[in-house]
């Protein structure tokens, strides 16, 4: 595993100081002069500018690389730039080669499996694969809350229970990261089948997105068996609860309790001819949903 930060420090930062110095030296500074410009020592800078330190020559050839150079050499020796301000050009310059350009591809070939364009999103505010990775990490961080939950093991219906968290703007149960399979109670013991994934889930991913479409702002939901006390417990911890129809189509009965309702953060049923009662804590994020069970857990035997 080699963080893009890595490849930043041991190819691109030695390499543009390098030529920084060099430009700086062209343009009749002194070793002091560039030292304090680029807040380096000056046997540092005598190491540049004579060329003791090894430049990356991808980086060295780059066309935006150069640019950049040419541009803080420029604006430090007419005074056009503080020196902060060509740290920051330089920053920006770097975080867009990050998420495109030649540190995006020499992340990729230090990292095997890792695409030039992987690299580019990982590093794309706001992107996709930025925003998967965080929710599959937030679906793992509410698992460990389940898991240390005392009494949740009982809390687990017949079907299994799942926790599960939308990226924004999901629309099909490929955009919501859930455990595949059933969280499920094997001698007192919750279990987790396996990492959390998109697509694995229609069961309690379906309610979550229902409840979404019709005007709920939830982003994680987990289900558990229904139990009048939790309901009641979760509550008086200032949830709003609101009961759907168990003998109707769920994700139908979903959205017309929650039209209804739409700050409803607990739905519930209380069971029909061959339907197991069920309740469903809807939250921001699956650690916050998992949080709510755990601070009105009833424990072993209610």
């Amino acid at each position: 595993m080699r963080f893009v930060e890595e490849v930043v420090v041991e190819a691109v930062l030695p390499t543009v100081r390098s030529m920084l110095a060099e430009a700086l030296r062209e343009r009749g500074h002194t070793q002091s002069d560039i030292a304090t410009m680029l807040g380096i020592s000056q046997s540092a800078v005598s190491k540049y500018v004579h060329g003791d330190i090894e430049r990356n020559g991808r980086v060295q050839d780059d066309p935006q690389v150069r640019e950049l150079v040419e541009r803080l050499a420029d604006g430090l020796t007419s005074g056009a730039l503080r020196p902060v301000e060509a740290l920051v050009e330089a920053e920006v310059t770097v975080r867009e080669l990050e998420r495109g350009g030649v540190v995006a591809e020499l992340h990729a070939e230090a990292v095997p499996g890792l695409t030039p364009e992987d690299a580019a999103a990982i590093h794309e505010r706001g992107g996709r694969l930025q925003e998967t990775a965080r929710v599959r990490a937030s679906v793992r961080r509410g698992l460990r809350v389940l898991e240390n939950t005392d009494g949740f093991s009982q809390q687990i219906p017949a079907v299994g229970s799942n926790l599960a968290e939308a990226l924004t703007g999901a629309e099909t149960v490929e955009d919501v990261a859930a455990v595949p399979g059933r969280i499920i109670d094997v001698r007192g013991q919750v279990t987790i089948p396996g990492e959390p994934e998109f697509g694995v889930s229609q069961h309690v991913a379906g309610v979550l997105l229902a409840a979404r479409r019709s005007g709920s702002d939830a982003r994680a939901a987990v289900n558990v068996r229904y139990d009048e006390r939790l309901c009641d417990a979760l509550v008086d911890a200032g949830h709003r609860a609101v009961a759907f129809d168990a003998e109707a189509d769920i994700e139908p009965a979903v959205e017309t309790a929650v039209t209804d309702h739409p700050d409803a953060t607990v739905l519930y049923q209380t069971g029909g001819f061959g339907v197991e009662p069920v309740l469903y804590v809807l939250g921001p994020g699956a650690p916050a949903v998992t949080r709510s069970l755990r601070e009105v857990d009833l424990g072993p035997g209610g």
